[in-house]
């Protein structure tokens, strides 16, 4: 009997060990292909588009993504911190409204003669107020963060409508003019924002004690509330920093449009694409900073690709929403048979 049960044993280890192989194969097949893919899109535009591998272009890129960073980086803070299922873990379906109601406010302050600290405490004041409403909603309340968020964006859209009248409001000042300017290298300023701020954000959630915590009630719930982790507390504090991103790229907006924008839904979509990307940058397929980053120029460059070659850009949505199916497909897949 002894015997038996060590061989029974023996076989369940063997087992186990080939679930942990497949799992770790599945997962670098998955992490490399996501990499070889991209490489393969920047060498065919090279090829194919004129001036596309040129510093000038990969600065105007940089400095044209600087919004949708910004804005996918506070998603995905919040997936980090609510888990990455999609139905019920963290997610933020206002980000790109709060976008839009910040602009707006940045905007009417400056155009009604308020000066640029006036007008950027009242955009970060904007966005974090829509992320405590977003944080109340879900850990007060225990509203499913997917409909909380969702109810959130329609009454932030409404804000702006009725703050703007449904137009665009002009604002010029010397901030909003050094943000749209070139800094060093003939590289636009907002490059450098992006780069900047996503090094902050990646020494905040990778590299202190707070971000450790977060991946660990976004990872692990009930462990983390069994170790005295103020689990509550810290769901809060992702929306409240994903609505500061919020508030942020408002003032990254004005500075690009010279204005408010009143199209800010539009980019809903590829800031999900952008933080959902994120995953399979990371070599334990986590939602990552430095992975946001690099989906964020995936994005960038894909666009900017399609309109030197003078392809309509509406193709890029329906890729996006592909990129979405198939990353969320794959990651549910692995970590399924890692389940398993």
């Amino acid at each position: 009997m002894s015997a038996d049960i060590d061989t029974l044993s023996d076989f369940s280890s063997g087992n186990d060990g080939a679930r942990r192989f497949a799992r770790w194969l599945a997962g670098f097949a998955l992490h490399g292909g996501s990499i070889l893919a991209f490489a393969a899109l920047l060498i065919f535009f090279s090829i194919t588009a004129p001036f596309f591998f040129t510093l000038g272009n990969i600065g105007n890129v940089l400095g044209q993504s600087a919004i949708l960073g910004v804005l996918a980086i506070g998603l995905t803070i919040v997936i980090i911190g609510g888990g990455a299922n999609v139905v019920k873990g963290g997610i933020d379906l206002s980000l790109a409204a709060n976008l839009g109601l910040s602009a707006a406010v940045y905007a009417t302050l400056v155009s009604t003669g308020h000066g640029d600290g006036v007008a950027i405490a009242g955009a970060l004041l904007t966005g974090g107020l829509i992320g405590l409403v977003n944080a109340i909603a879900i850990v007060i309340f225990g509203i499913v963060p997917l409909l909380a968020t969702l109810a959130v964006m329609n009454v932030v859209a409404g804000l702006e409508l009725v703050l703007t009248q449904n137009t665009v409001v002009s604002a010029a000042s010397d901030f909003l003019s050094v943000l749209s300017n070139y800094g060093p290298f003939d590289i636009p300023v907002l490059a450098y924002v992006l780069i900047i701020f996503t090094i902050i954000a990646a020494g905040i959630v990778q590299y202190t004690p707070l971000g450790l915590r977060l991946y660990a009630v976004g990872a692990f719930p009930e462990a983390a509330r069994a170790a005295g982790l103020p689990v509550k507390r810290i769901v809060a504090s992702s929306y409240i920093a994903s609505g500061l991103c919020g508030g942020l790229s408002g003032i990254l907006s004005v500075s690009y449009l010279s204005g408010s924008t009143t199209g800010a839904g539009e980019m809903l979509l590829p800031v999900v694409v952008t933080a959902l990307l994120s995953v399979v940058f990371s070599r334990r397929l986590v939602p990552t900073i430095g992975g946001t980053l690099l989906s964020t120029l995936l994005v960038g460059f894909l666009t900017n690709g399609f309109q030197l070659l003078n392809i309509s850009s509406t193709l890029v949505s329906g890729i996006q929403g592909i990129l979405i199916l198939l990353v969320v497909a794959a990651t549910s897949l692995q970590r399924g048979k890692g389940v398993a």
